[in-house]
């Protein structure tokens, strides 16, 4: 029996979603330098604890992935006070979790900056999955630049 081939369809979705996790892997890591150095400068400067640091610290990081990841990974035309109220349901789970946890694992002896870093790769992976499938589901594709896009194609 012969192997069916992909079809062109679904390569161009691969792509796509490759292409996806590529530019929130890229804002991401804009992010994470936004965090770190505003968490570098409440922790080394400002000698604020462990958890105000990171807090303002996420909240820094978050507005400014939100922002681009909206506009240009997922392209999308979603209601915007509807998207960060979504964004912010994740938070609302994902930053008292953190923040406990970080904040035990550093009285615990645990080094500030492992423990940051830890939380940070959490953060981006199920921040890619949420955004992907719940914050912006059907909403893929859908702002101005995916139509200039979709009509040189």
């Amino acid at each position: 029996m012969s192997e069916s081939k992909p079809s062109v369809s679904t390569e161009s979705e691969a792509k796509k979603s490759l292409w996806q996790m590529v530019k929130f892997t890229l804002f991401s890591i804009s992010a994470g330098l936004i965090q770190v150095g505003s968490f570098t400068l409440f922790n080394e400067v400002f000698h604020w604890e462990y958890w105000v640091s990171y807090l303002l610290a996420l909240v820094l990081s978050v507005l400014w992935n939100f922002t681009f990841n909206r506009r240009y990974t997922f392209r999308s035309d979603a209601n915007i006070p509807r998207s960060m109220a979504l964004v912010a349901l994740f938070y609302l789970v994902f930053t008292p979790l953190s923040t406990w946890a970080g904040d035990a694992l550093t009285k615990g002896g645990a080094n500030e900056y492992l423990v940051l870093g830890g939380t940070m790769v959490c953060n981006f992976v199920l921040e890619f999955l949420y955004q992907r499938y719940v914050v912006y589901r059907n909403t893929i594709d859908t702002n101005e630049l995916a139509r200039r896009r979709q009509g040189r194609e």
